[in-house]
């Protein structure tokens, strides 16, 4: 390859990566608040609050769904926002790749491999682009970086 394309890659690197993070923490947030607070109805799980996502946690068998639904919604609400602004990135991350990991588990046992069944195609390439960003951190166009110079 010419030098100067692989210039031209090269600087263009940390911004793709910057917004792959940016992407794949704020592609939780809808989804956070679609069963946290009601928003986007009729987009998926009918759970539309806490107390809603407890109940079908529990009837999933993820007891007790009074404690998992807090930790999912603040999972998808403010673990979300702080890797796509890369602060904190990999303390961010780790609630992120853990519920990403379930999530996976269960596509797979329920959907098999195709996104199109619900399975876990699409959710394996949101966790492994999570857990890049876990083992990477925030990198240069971070809060994590600005704060850290």
């Amino acid at each position: 390859m010419p030098s100067t394309t692989i210039l031209v890659l090269e600087t263009a690197a940390p911004v793709l990566e910057a917004l792959l993070r940016v992407i794949v923490g704020l592609a939780l947030v809808p989804h956070g608040l679609r069963m946290t607070f009601g928003f986007f109805a009729g987009t998926g799980q009918p759970a539309s609050s806490l107390a809603l996502l407890a109940a079908q946690l529990d009837r999933d068998g993820y007891r007790p769904g009074r404690l998992w639904a807090p930790l999912i919604a603040a999972t998808e609400l403010i673990a979300g926002p702080m890797l796509a602004f890369g602060l904190f990135t990999r303390i961010a991350a780790v609630p992120v790749v853990i519920f990403l990991v379930v999530t996976c588990r269960e596509r797979w046992a329920k959907g098999g491999w195709f996104w199109n069944t619900l399975g876990v195609e699409y959710t394996l390439m949101w966790t492994i682009a999570a857990a890049y960003f876990l083992a990477k951190g925030g990198e240069m166009y971070s809060l994590d970086y600005v704060f850290h110079q």
